[in-house]
């Protein structure tokens, strides 16, 4: 099995994450009308699009630290209606006092290291040509199921704990350690060993994984959610003993934030987070 074969993938929603400075001073010198009203637009503009449906889904964070401010978080079926979204948020009367400081495009994104590599394999057994019209075809026939059955898990909802982590990070390309010149078995068993890390946690942290090469600067966007934070530290570090991670990983700027329902925007805006 050669490395010239990269994995398949079951992609579902478009992401979008947009990270928003806050100008509290300008906004908490606001006559209280203004501001309720200012807030109420926002707030009644999420909470139209914070119930899962197949139009997708938003949620509201506040990111804590230096880099903290206001996440919005967007789940859609294509990049256009994101592209709506930011439209529609930079026209709000609330956006003179956001100030974009960072975002994030990238779409779901379920890998499928061993699916490729025992189809891939079948394939060979039957004499076919890699990249020929009649293993194409074969090919398609093989992997279309498997990305059927992970519909849910495509398109999934967005998880309601409390706390969220999100990173993007990449698969390194040195001189020493390149994930790209792997062989496709190589890598199909790290990533069941990193996997398997992750199974761990399981009841403790959801994680939705995104791909962003070819749409941002990074190769992938990983979302952590969980109720107790401390679950963040425990399974980021302990995922770093996996070779995938410790030959392979490089990683971005880490955000950390608590959800903010959009009923308790107004609450938020002057100052209080919610319970």
């Amino acid at each position: 099995m050669g490395s010239q074969f990269a994995p398949d993938t079951a992609d579902g929603w478009a992401v979008l994450h947009q990270f928003f400075a806050i100008d509290w001073q300008a906004i908490g010198a606001l006559p209280t009308q203004e501001r309720e009203s200012l807030v109420s637009e926002l707030s009644e503009y999420l909470s139209s699009m914070e119930e899962y449906s197949d139009k997708g889904q938003s949620a509201a964070y506040h990111v804590l630290g230096h880099k903290g401010g206001l996440l919005l978080l967007h789940f859609r079926p294509d990049f256009s209606q994101c592209a709506q979204i930011e439209l529609d948020i930079y026209r709000k009367g609330i956006a003179k006092y956001l100030k974009l400081s960072d975002s994030y495009v990238s779409i779901v994104e379920l890998g499928m290291y061993h699916t490729t590599k025992n189809i891939l394999k079948a394939l060979s057994e039957q004499g076919l040509k890699p990249h020929s019209d009649e293993w194409k075809a074969a090919y398609e026939e093989k992997i279309e199921p498997h990305k059927e059955n992970l519909m849910e898990r495509r398109y999934t909802e967005i998880p309601s704990q409390k706390y969220i982590c999100f990173y993007p990070m990449d698969k390194k390309r040195g001189e020493k350690n390149n994930w790209y010149h792997e062989p496709l078995d190589k890598r199909a068993e790290l990533m069941m060993e990193h996997g398997m890390t992750g199974r761990r946690y399981a009841g403790k942290v959801k994680q939705v994984i995104t791909g962003s090469i070819g749409f941002d600067d990074w190769e992938w966007g990983v979302d952590l959610f969980a109720d107790t934070p401390n679950y963040f530290k425990d399974l980021v570090y302990e995922m770093r003993f996996d070779d995938v991670t410790s030959l392979y990983g490089a990683f971005g700027k880490f955000y950390f934030g608590v959800r903010l329902p959009s009923v308790s925007l107004r609450e938020y805006f002057d100052g209080k987070l919610p319970e």
